[in-house]
């Protein structure tokens, strides 16, 4: 996923995001923060003519929460918040999120940035895409050291959400919470079975034809790198400068 593939990785992840948000009907996607290739995804979704609204937490200007994230828990609480996208510092293989840190508690090893509202989200939204562009053991784990949000929930427990997929910089795993088990869906070029299970800390399911996943389309491309571009420059400014070379006019 070089410059030689004709496309950048971040531009294939964002690409694989907007992918799986298009297979289910969705009207309110909220982004958080630090997010910029989920935003990109979204922004690329919208230009693709998609009648989606787009809550976008960082935005500086149009931002439709003028209460902070009070308003966003309440949205989704109420059950309008369709999708939304969680990391962790750690994800294991029942889709459990690690936000806290490694270590004896309350994380005492590595620190991560914390939980804030990653529980809440996790259960009350219609849907989530975990994403993490590093892959790797350090980060896929067979157990996360600390519960941030967990991936399911016992029986009786209220839950209108549970993860969707899992999207690295290697590959996109589904999730399948009746089992609380992922399964690989699709490889990015450069990757093989072999390279996905050395780099994966986690035991995961391998349906039959699996195979690499789609590249973006010269249409995608396109639209990533102008309109999507034009978006995102005011929320995301380095991140357009480091990966599209653009920054906004003086």
């Amino acid at each position: 996923m070089s410059a030689a593939a004709g496309y950048r990785s971040e531009e294939l992840l964002a690409v694989c995001i907007a992918r799986l948000i298009r297979a289910v009907p969705t009207r309110h996607i909220a982004v958080g923060a630090a997010s910029p290739i989920p935003a990109a995804a979204c922004w690329l979704c919208v230009k693709q003519g998609d009648p989606l609204r787009l809550s976008l937490l960082h935005k500086r200007s149009g931002n439709p929460f003028t209460d902070g994230s009070r308003e966003l828990f309440d949205l989704t609480g109420q059950g309008r918040v369709d999708l939304f996208f969680l990391g962790g510092g750690e994800i294991d293989g029942q889709a459990n999120l690690n936000l806290i840190g490694t270590g004896d508690w309350p994380g005492t090893g590595v620190r991560f940035p914390g939980s804030f509202g990653s529980a809440f989200m996790y259960y009350m939204a219609g849907r989530t895409i975990l994403f993490r562009e590093e892959h790797s053991p350090r980060v896929l784990v067979q157990r996360v050291a600390h519960i941030s949000a967990p991936g399911t929930s016992e029986p009786g427990v209220y839950r209108r959400g549970h993860a969707q997929a899992l999207v690295t910089g290697r590959c996109i795993f589904h999730f399948h919470p009746e089992r609380a088990r992922f399964s690989l869906a699709s490889i990015h070029a450069g990757e093989t079975l072999e390279s996905i299970r050395a780099m994966t800390g986690f035991d995961f399911d391998v349906p039959d034809g699996v195979g690499e996943t789609p590249p973006p389309s010269a249409a995608e491309l396109a639209l990533l790198q102008g309109p999507v571009c034009d978006e995102m420059l005011e929320t995301y400014p380095e991140f357009c400068r480091r990966v599209w070379g653009r920054s906004r006019a003086a």
